[in-house]
């Protein structure tokens, strides 16, 4: 079992949404992501079972993609808490402009939140009474940072490195370079003293070397063959929105695909798109051989 600081309570979720990590000191409470959209409320439980009478004081986001920062609107009702976005995005979320914060663009979705300071690379956060360093984590999305406590030796990695991976790359879908920057964010946390890993998904992990080794290899294997990326990509957004709805038609796959610009950007690196139907079918078989999603006629079922 993994020991963390007394002042630390990891929550791991399942997918929709993205670990949480709750900070409890003597002078403010704070929350680093905060979940998927549909899964707010549950986040806000979690929340209030561990705080009790205290109020959230800080949720600080290391991205703002759906499943790390859909909790944040509610939590912003509830606590009235000062919220930390990366700098980067923040005209974004100022002007909420909901394709520059690629919600519209993986057909997912996002109550609209404020945000009250930012956080950038070479910033640094008191944090249950640590001291965390803010690292720049670029590949899986432009403005993605890392947190990492050199006390504790402790990284919070969202979703630049799993024990088993990382997150899609998505900048690649659009053209933009995004394999150059996931090997650099690997070789930055090859040269950190790291004895714990909280990612982003999955559980917390010790073994940060293999689980470089493995990110390492699987990031060639995306770089040798684009489509591969894109493909799989494609299979993520397909499940995700699968788990979020339950079940949709074909049809309503296929529309999603054709206005959801990161599904359509993947899908057309893997064939034109008078064969974007195909494309879909080949991936939604795929997925249900290997009991990701089901099917029954036209209807596409989560597992």
């Amino acid at each position: 079992m993994i020991r963390f600081p007394a002042s630390m309570r990891v929550f791991e979720r399942g997918w929709l949404s993205s670990n949480n990590v709750l900070f409890i000191d003597d002078e403010r409470t704070a929350l680093v992501d905060s979940g998927y959209a549909s899964h707010a409320a549950q986040t806000r439980t979690l929340v209030q079972h561990a705080l009790g009478a205290r109020p959230l004081d800080l949720v600080v986001n290391t991205h703002l993609h759906s499943d790390h920062c859909g909790g944040n609107a509610l939590l912003q009702r509830a606590y009235d808490c000062d919220t930390l976005i990366p700098a980067s995005e923040a005209n974004a979320v100022r002007n909420w402009d909901e394709d520059a914060l690629t919600f519209r663009a993986t057909g997912q979705s996002c109550e609209r939140f404020d945000f009250t300071g930012t956080i950038e690379p070479g910033s640094s956060l008191r944090l249950g009474g640590l001291d965390w360093s803010v690292l720049g984590a670029p590949g899986h999305d432009p403005h993605s940072l890392m947190l990492y406590c050199a006390e504790e030796r402790v990284l919070i990695s969202a979703d630049a490195l799993w024990e088993k991976g990382f997150g899609v790359i998505f900048p690649e879908l659009e053209g933009e370079s995004g394999f150059a920057e996931q090997r650099a964010v690997l070789d930055l946390i090859a040269t950190l003293d790291v004895r714990a890993v909280i990612p982003g998904h999955g559980a917390p992990f010790t073994d940060v070397s293999h689980a470089l080794e493995v990110a390492s290899s699987r990031l060639d294997y995306l770089r040798a063959d684009p489509a591969r990326n894109a493909k799989n990509a494609l299979k993520v957004l397909i499940v995700f929105k699968l788990m979020e709805v339950r079940s949709m038609s074909f049809d309503a796959l296929r529309h999603m695909t054709d206005s959801a610009r990161a599904m359509r950007s993947a899908a057309d690196l893997l064939a034109t798109s008078s064969k974007r139907s195909a494309v879909l079918k080949q991936c939604v078989d795929e997925l249900a051989r290997s009991g990701a999603v089901r099917v029954d006629g036209e209807t596409l079922l989560a597992a």
